[in-house]
């Protein structure tokens, strides 16, 4: 239903603002007459999916850890729920997640369960997130759930980090590098261009190249910059297709180094997901159901699906995980061992541990092997422009000399 915001003033004079839900604007202007409101405005606003997506988008993941690093350790010292909840709804600073808090303060103060609450705000806190405070709600153990999913939401983090810090050195510089060359190729070298034509005589073949590709980008620059701008619209609207997702990647796990590095981080996530909610108490069919929404790639969802079916007949999860060509043969052999010896959670564990140190590692390797790489780049695309740029100067010098 449309989502509108109105002003109106009671019986008394007293102005509101509000927000609510209407079949149409017409149907709660009604709605208000009926209530005696004198009515200043009505607005139709954007749907409440959409208010709350771009709400998530605002909170961090940063935001989620501290909040329930926070929740959990009032809980466990025994202070109501209630209360903690009015308490964090007041010291968190941003506004949007300071009104989630608080709305869901007043739906357990009015007799929803902290779980419903949740999930009334889908955007924010994730099906793992509301199914183990369900879960902890359940068995009477919240303060413990609390805690891991404060400790589960830590290692997410960390673990994003670690990605990102790799690859923003590396995406800054080679940046750099692009914004550089384009510069001197449209501002810089059609000035020597000029100096040139005026010299005469036949130029060096680097130079007449770099020339036409100056001459090509002073007169295709826009266009170009604005056919990029569609296809990465274009390629992105497509990403978020079943179709596109999937292909996109079954590539990015093809990729060299890159391709490695994703395929550890989901086996890492994968292991420390379900690790997580087994350990919480939540069926494993739901874990895996939750596991593989989480995943975050589609062809690593495809393979927990595949799983959790034939879990649902019968079947141990080890099998067909073998299967898939996404998790590696000693992943395969631990959890077919924890189902074995009845302790499948610690074994995650110890996998999505191991595999966090691997991330590391790799992490770490990518970047000093990218290091030289860049400073190759560098070396080869500036230092070629500038000898490109000096070799009729050098021609030139030496025929004076002649």
């Amino acid at each position: 239903m449309p989502y509108f915001k109105y002003s109106v003033k009671d019986e008394e004079g007293k102005a509101i603002i509000d927000e609510a839900e209407a079949r149409s604007k017409e149907a709660l202007v009604e709605l208000l007459r009926k209530q005696k409101f004198t009515i200043i405005s009505v607005d139709e606003q954007k749907s409440i999916e959409v208010k709350q997506a771009k709400l998530a988008r605002r909170i961090k993941l940063d935001d989620l850890v501290i909040f329930t690093r926070q929740l959990a350790t009032m809980v466990e010292a025994g202070i109501p729920l209630v209360n903690v909840l009015d308490i964090l709804s007041q010291q968190i600073e941003k506004k949007g997640f300071k009104a989630v808090i608080a709305k869901i303060r007043d739906d357990v103060e009015t007799g929803s369960s902290f779980s419903q609450g949740l999930a009334k705000h889908p955007n924010i806190f994730s099906q793992l997130y509301i199914n183990m405070v369900k879960a902890g709600e359940s068995s009477g153990l919240l303060d413990e759930i609390l805690n891991r999913v404060s400790t589960y939401l830590e290692k997410t983090a960390a673990l994003q980090r670690k990605v990102k810090s790799a690859m923003v050195y590396p995406i800054t510089v080679i940046s750099i590098a692009i914004g550089i060359t384009i510069f001197l190729l449209v501002k810089v070298v059609p000035t020597f261009k000029g100096i040139f034509d005026m010299l005469g005589g036949s130029l060096p073949l680097p130079t007449q190249i770099l020339l036409s590709v100056s001459g090509f980008l002073q007169h295709w620059f826009i266009l170009g910059f604005i056919g990029l701008i569609i296809f990465i619209v274009v390629m992105s609207r497509y990403i978020k297709t079943e179709q596109g997702a999937l292909a996109f990647d079954t590539f990015m796990l093809k990729l060299p180094i890159f391709g490695n590095i994703i395929r550890k981080v989901s086996v890492a996530k994968f292991s420390r997901t379900l690790s997580t909610l087994v350990k919480s108490g939540v069926p494993i069919l739901s874990s895996l159901e939750i596991v593989a929404k989480t995943s975050g790639n589609k062809v690593v969802e495809i393979a927990i699906n595949n799983t959790k079916q034939s879990v649902r007949e019968g079947k141990n999860l080890a099998e067909p995980l073998a299967k898939s060509t996404i998790f590696p043969p000693m992943v395969v052999r631990m959890i077919a061992v924890g189902e074995q010896a009845g302790e499948l959670e610690k074994m995650l564990t110890k996998i999505a541990d191991f595999y966090d140190e691997q991330v590391d590692a790799a992490v770490s390797g990518l970047t000093s092997l990218l290091e030289p790489l860049i400073i190759v780049f560098l070396g080869v695309v500036i230092g070629g422009i500038v000898l490109a740029i000096f070799l009729p100067i050098f021609k030139i010098t030496e025929i004076i000399g002649h």
